[in-house]
């Protein structure tokens, strides 16, 4: 199938009109270098690499190519053959996706020494001298948009298992991330408690690890099987009836653990088993929970207006677009005022926008001016890595600094009545 439709749901082909920069032009470059007509060099790898990934592309394929797949491959490809990784890249890859994401305690040693670079004043510091900013000016704005770090998870606030409020409707896992439960404890926290106040019993599983994610993405395949294989395990052990996310991007991964493992007969069942419990905190909420109470406004308070950032894997993987705004049409005192262009990509994309920034600011660049638009005061995400962006974008292009960008956890529970 030629037939282009992908073309306009691509981020990079709307920003640039190149054909190689549109999945027909990408698996086109793919085919090439299979069939023996193109060396894979290095052009071919930054083309590939130029990919966000966010599958946008797969919903408007009328013969469903299943393009996520065949850029994960692509990827996988290029690092098992790839020669071009500068030595410190090479260092850096090795040090954070095998010693760092997949070790919880590691990632706690992380939180813990962001903490102290917080709260000690060096953070203070090396801002007012811009240091970072000598490095990279883009790598300087997002030092300083990042949330409070914490060693602490959800597991040594709360323990592993919560109970529901009244009668329980459910036993769910609570998916708490990495970096998730370093930069976003509270969220998780706070998911924790609009799940149980919803009616279920949540167990947070303590042996589960990074989902494996950014190792896809960035073809590291067999750590990424290696952490699916654990968090099943974990999870398989607690026996839950539903596994919950409150991330996007882990979400898109953990419902396709099936796939990710399709090659290895031993774990068909398993895999299967997990990937058919996977939920977004919005849809179990919606489709499963009770319905929560959100506190009245005062007759003389103005409705707070309210836009929403879809995630790109949510809405194009998980197919989870519609339970987030359900949930914030159910707020009172919200007015929610739609985006425009709200599902395409803000150029967050994983680690993207530090990977590849000029081609991330320009997405967020146009982003910014639908986001403005709205005349938001909060702009509500459902992905850690679409909140720092939009974070980045109001600090950047905000037409009022005064608005704010929050993970839509944050923002239901701290508008709920508690029992």
């Amino acid at each position: 199938m030629r037939c282009g439709f992908c073309l306009p749901a691509c981020p990079t082909f709307k920003e640039t009109g190149l054909e190689a920069e549109s999945p027909r032009g990408r698996i086109s470059l793919m085919k090439a270098t299979v069939d023996g007509l193109m060396e894979p060099g290095i052009r071919f790898e930054d083309q590939m690499n130029h990919c966000l990934g966010c599958r946008a592309c797969e919903p408007a394929c009328p013969a469903d190519v299943k393009y996520g797949q065949l850029i994960e491959q692509a990827r996988e490809a290029i690092e098992m053959h790839t020669v071009h990784h500068r030595p410190w890249i090479k260092v850096v890859r090795k040090l954070m996706f095998k010693q760092v994401f997949p070790h919880q305690n590691r990632m706690k040693l992380l939180g813990k020494g962001l903490r102290l670079y917080q709260k000690t004043g060096l953070q203070a510091v090396v801002q007012k001298t811009g240091v970072v900013g000598l490095f990279s000016k883009d790598l300087a704005n997002m030092e300083r948009i990042l949330p409070e770090a914490s060693s602490n998870g959800i597991v040594e606030q709360l323990g592993t298992r919560v109970p529901a409020k009244g009668v329980k409707i459910a036993t769910v896992g609570m998916f708490r991330g990495c970096l998730m439960d370093v930069l976003f404890t509270e969220t998780n926290r706070k998911t924790v408690m609009l799940l149980s106040e919803a009616g279920f019993e949540v167990i947070i599983p303590p042996t589960q690890n990074c989902c494996g994610a950014l190792h896809a993405h960035a073809g590291e395949m067999n750590q990424a099987k290696v952490q699916a294989k654990n968090n099943i395990l974990a999870f398989q052990e607690a026996n839950v009836d539903y596994i919950v996310s409150n991330a996007g991007g882990c979400g898109a991964i953990l419902v396709e653990y099936d796939h990710l493992l399709h090659d290895e007969p031993d774990w068909h069942e398993s895999a299967t088993w997990f990937a058919k419990r996977v939920k977004d905190i919005s849809t179990i909420l919606i489709e499963k929970g009770r319905s929560l109470k959100f506190v009245e406004a005062l007759s003389d308070d103005q409705p707070l207006n309210v836009t929403y950032q879809d995630s790109c894997h949510l809405k194009n993987v998980i197919k989870a677009s519609n339970s987030p705004r359900t949930l914030l049409n159910g707020v009172g005192n919200v007015k929610f005022t739609e985006m425009k262009d709200a599902g395409s990509c803000c150029g967050s994309a994983g680690i993207y926008n530090v990977t590849q920034p000029a081609m991330a600011n320009q997405i967020l660049d146009h982003k910014m001016v639908n986001a403005n638009a709205t005349g938001a005061q909060y702009i509500v995400t459902s992905n850690p890595g679409c909140l720092l962006q939009m974070k980045s974008g109001i600090d950047k292009h905000g037409a009022d600094k005064s608005v704010q960008a929050v993970h839509i956890v944050d923002f239901l529970y701290d508008r709920m009545v508690k029992n």
